[in-house]
């Protein structure tokens, strides 16, 4: 090296030097004063950090034990023995560098979703994940963005839409014609997201995939599931995700998917005059077929827009349903108790078609059903990022009950499965499956579970979710129906629920069954 250029360098380094320790200095003054006043007047303490985590500056250990932990489909019993063998609800722990409080506490949950709902966004790492598929839509915008998407959204998840049960007949029928009636055994699960796919687009496209009626799909469906997981596999790797070479099957698949919905927009718009002035005759047949699309095109002609709604909730209805009613038709033929109790109700309907009144009025099938987003919730895990310095009320300190600091850009994250175990809340039973904690009991006065924050399926505060009427409805249809056409459940899996987790969570192996028709007693 020249040693003329020594003094150059060393004055370069120093004054690098000075403008680090004044930035501090800056930080400290302003930011850091700010922060340390917040936690005084809110009395917090620190959160224990994960006592597992041995890198606490990238995090790289947990990280690569949790990918581990997803590919031996044991994630979410992962994530819940962390809370167990630490003793704590809330934890700090970090992931690829990114600060994450991890938590089981209710009221944090409160705090995040509603109290202080505008304090909180979905963060950076799933928007640009999910955006190159799902486009501009309710999941994947917040702020101004997010309050457009959901009021263009509302009004297509009124009663008078959801609760229409015409369509959900029409395709449940095309499932029970398409289960085995000589006693062969079938995956329920494949019905079941089938059926979900064709019920979703009929409401959202007005024309059905149809997929349960025809010999092989259109591709659809198996490129919606891979983009799907895919763009979930990216949200994981954060910013490190742009590290990977481009998915050639992906970009075929998002290309694939985009084209199949932009041809019912472009159909769509090309009605656009004729169904404004739908809208404004007052003498519209109220017996109309409602489509999702059509609401859309009412409120805006931008292309773009209307795909990226459509598909965003495509993704909320036909996974979400589909993965319910598999793991609870799973459960369903390991439990004689559980199947004969659900059909005695049933049988109250002399064997009609459910309104959407009787169906509310299904005490035990509701439960049933609770009990299974309980155990087997779909969206197991959750997160938001901090737009501000915040603080949660819960975690802070030996005994977790003093608040916790969370600054700017941190994370917090949630697993509702882990808190759906919560013995304090569900009873020393909590880890198995019983209906009934959800009934009253008439003998001895006791009041079945009227549970808070400490029960999410659907999440709560301003982002709840608007299909979830709709998702229960068609899972609770759809339970009634099967329940009249067949007498007889057994299970052909002998093993217990196993986790498959991409963006909902789903029994590994399916729903494997054989069911008995009621008119097939003699064959």
């Amino acid at each position: 090296m020249d040693t003329m250029r020594l003094p150059h360098v060393a004055k370069a380094a120093i004054l690098l030097t000075i403008v680090f320790v004044a930035y501090q200095a800056y930080v400290q003054l302003t930011v850091g004063r700010r922060r340390r006043a917040l936690q005084r007047e809110k009395g917090t303490l620190l959160a224990p950090w994960h006592f597992e985590l041995r890198d606490r500056i990238m995090g790289l250990d947990d990280f690569l034990e949790n990918i581990k932990a997803l590919k031996e489909h044991r994630y979410l019993a992962r994530g819940q023995a962390r809370f167990e063998n630490q003793g704590v609800r809330t934890m700090h722990t970090i992931s690829l560098g990114r600060h994450v409080i991890s938590t089981i506490e209710p009221e944090n949950l409160k705090t995040i979703q509603a109290v202080d709902f505008k304090k909180w966004t979905l963060g950076s790492r799933r928007i640009s994940a999910f955006r190159p598929f799902l486009g501009l839509g309710i999941f994947t915008t917040a702020g101004a963005d997010w309050h457009r998407s959901r009021e263009m959204l509302r009004p297509n998840f009124a009663r008078s839409q959801v609760g229409d049960l015409a369509t959900f007949e029409t395709h449940v029928n095309h499932l029970i014609a398409a289960v085995p009636k000589d006693g062969s055994e079938v995956d329920l699960s494949e019905l079941f997201f089938r059926l979900t796919m064709d019920s979703a687009t009929e409401f959202l496209l007005g024309e059905s995939t149809e997929s349960l009626t025809k010999d092989s799909e259109d591709g659809f469906a198996d490129a919606f599931t891979r983009s799907q997981a895919y763009v979930v596999n990216m949200a994981r790797w954060g910013g490190w995700a742009k590290l990977f070479p481009a998915n050639k099957q992906w970009m075929q698949d998002k290309k694939f998917v985009h084209d199949f919905v932009d041809y019912y927009v472009r159909k769509a718009l090309a009605r656009r005059n004729e169904l404004l002035q739908e809208q404004s005759n007052a003498e519209k047949s109220a017996a109309a077929r409602y489509v999702f699309i059509d609401e859309l095109v009412r409120q805006t002609t931008d292309p773009i827009r209307i795909r990226s709604e459509l598909l965003n909730v495509l993704l909320a209805g036909r996974d979400t349903t589909a993965s319910l009613l598999t793991n609870a038709w799973f459960m369903l033929s390991k439990r004689d108790d559980v199947w004969n109790r659900l059909q005695a109700e049933v049988s109250t309907l002399h064997g009609e078609q459910p309104s959407f009144d009787q169906l509310k009025d299904m005490k035990y099938l509701k439960a049933f059903l609770n009990e299974t987003q309980r155990l087997y919730p779909v969206v197991p895990v959750n997160s938001r990022q901090a737009v501000e310095d915040t603080t949660l009320p819960l975690g802070g300190g030996k005994d977790g009950l003093a608040p916790v600091f969370v600054p700017k850009g941190w994370t917090a994250a949630w697993s509702v499965w882990a808190m759906h175990r919560r013995k304090d809340y569900f009873g020393e039973d909590a880890e198995e499956f019983r209906p009934e904690r959800w009934l009253d009991d008439p003998e001895t006065g006791k009041k079945g579970l009227r549970p808070g924050w400490e029960f999410l399926p659907f999440n709560g505060g301003p982002r709840i979710c608007l299909g979830q009427q709709f998702a229960i409805n068609e899972a609770s249809y759809t339970t009634v129906r099967l329940c009249q056409a067949f007498e007889k459940i057994e299970s052909r899996d002998p093993g217990p629920w196993v986790e498959a987790l991409t963006l909902t969570a789903v029994n590994l192996n399916g729903a494997k069954v054989v069911l008995t028709a009621r008119d097939a007693r003699t064959n």
